[in-house]
């Protein structure tokens, strides 16, 4: 198995995660850090949208990180990973989708107007609306926590990896979020995980004040 993309990357960390949950031996190779380096002819021949992260496996090129987990989950993982049964599938799924639509375009609006802005540069005003933005998804989610030890229920699944990814992020950036008790509780269960500790609390400070990386 191959895997493209850099490893600081918000969806490229995803994959890495999950993949390192499955014990699962790859070739990780470092692109996208370079201005025009995915705009190759030979990485648009893996994915015509010049974004990472791609997986190559068993001859086939997957992209999409939400749809790179499924296809892992259903290709290599227990039944933990990819339930059968379609509404079981369904708690899961709707978590991640839920991440895709809502907690990552909000996070991602915080991070870059905030954290990866130069501080001359920055308007409060727009970052006070990602940041609020941000807390009403951290109010959805702990509501959820309060009777479930993982977001799908009693067992780990690609749910926590697809809205666990931003956290560490999120709690580590130097700005004040509510710590509610069923998230941070949630966290540091995550936190506890090897997979998670190498490949998603990894430093980020090279960001700080970058727009262009």
């Amino acid at each position: 198995m191959k895997v493209w993309g850099r490893p600081g990357a918000y969806n490229v960390q995803k994959v890495l995660w999950f993949i390192a949950e499955l014990g699962l031996d790859c070739v990780h190779i470092d692109i996208g850090s370079m201005q025009g380096d995915l705009d190759s002819e030979e990485f648009l021949a893996m994915n015509p949208h010049g974004r990472v992260p791609v997986i190559l496996d068993n001859g086939s090129y997957v992209w999409e990180s939400n749809t790179i987990l499924r296809y892992l989950a259903s290709t290599h993982g227990s039944e933990a990973f990819w339930v059968e049964n379609p509404y079981g599938r369904s708690l899961i799924e709707r978590w991640m989708d839920w991440e895709l639509a809502a907690l990552q375009p909000d996070f991602l609006s915080l991070f870059w107007k905030y954290y990866r802005t130069p501080e001359s540069k920055r308007d409060s005003d727009i970052i006070e609306v990602a940041l609020k933005r941000c807390e009403r998804n951290l109010i959805i989610l702990d509501a959820h926590l309060e009777n479930s030890d993982y977001i799908a229920g009693p067992q780990f699944s690609l749910a926590d990896i697809c809205v666990g990814t931003s956290f560490y992020r999120l709690f580590n950036m130097d700005i004040d979020v509510p710590i509610l008790s069923n998230v941070f509780r949630w966290y540091q269960q995550l936190s506890e995980r090897p997979a998670y500790q190498d490949n998603i609390m990894i430093p980020f400070e090279e960001l700080k004040g970058r727009l262009v990386y």
